[in-house]
């Protein structure tokens, strides 16, 4: 029973927040699924190209490589859905989310590196050796840099800012609290305008008679 008590901020049972978060996870995985798809459609179709024959060796390992690599990244985004549909209805939905979240961030890693291998591959068959190698150093620094750092440096600001708000909100209440009132105002204080003035007439007659 207490699997089913509402246990988030959105007020939701942890088998709600199970589905909730497979859903956004499959809407992320579509969106990098479409990428390895055409990479995948570009590595297939060059081998049938009438320039395939002029390649070299290392430009014939590396494009080898590279659809590999593809090949394994498009089995890891597709391997959630696979997961899914082996454990259906069978109360695995929070492990399903988990191990899924590492599969995609494992074909992430290994979408980088596809990445940057076909860009070298390109590079080096249109300007040469020199340029492939900076333009796939160039892609997977901007890749990580996207994919693994900037999260990073989002979430750190995120703590930041709410390490701040409660420094502020904790000076706040000491200052509060170092707030001396003196004797005679302290029955009036925090008391609505018709309680003092009620509690003022009683003074006034007293002093009358």
């Amino acid at each position: 029973m207490a699997e089913h008590r509402p246990c988030t901020a959105r007020n939701e049972t942890p088998l709600q927040r199970a589905d909730r978060n497979f859903v956004e996870l499959l809407q992320e995985l579509r969106v990098t699924q479409t990428g390895v798809q055409i990479l995948f459609a570009f590595l297939l179709s060059l081998a049938f190209t009438s320039r395939f024959g002029d390649l070299d060796t290392v430009q014939r390992v590396t494009y080898v490589i590279t659809l590999l690599l593809a090949v394994l990244a498009a089995a890891l985004f597709t391997a959630p859905a696979a997961l899914h549909r082996s454990l259906f209805q069978q109360g695995a939905k929070p492990r399903i989310v988990q191990v899924s979240s590492r599969l995609a961030t494992t074909g992430l890693c290994v979408l980088v590196f596809a990445f940057s291998g076909s860009v070298l591959l390109v590079v080096d068959v249109t300007t040469g050796r020199t340029g492939g190698v900076a333009a796939g150093v160039a892609t997977f620094l901007v890749c990580v840099g996207l994919w693994g750092l900037l999260p990073r440096l989002v979430r750190r600001a995120g703590l930041r800012s709410e390490t701040g708000g409660t420094a502020e909100t904790s000076e706040g209440e000491q200052a509060g609290d170092d707030v001396r009132i003196p004797a005679p105002l302290r029955r009036t204080v925090g008391q609505p305008s018709g309680f003092r003035g009620a509690a003022a007439h009683p003074e006034a007659s007293a002093r009358d008679r």
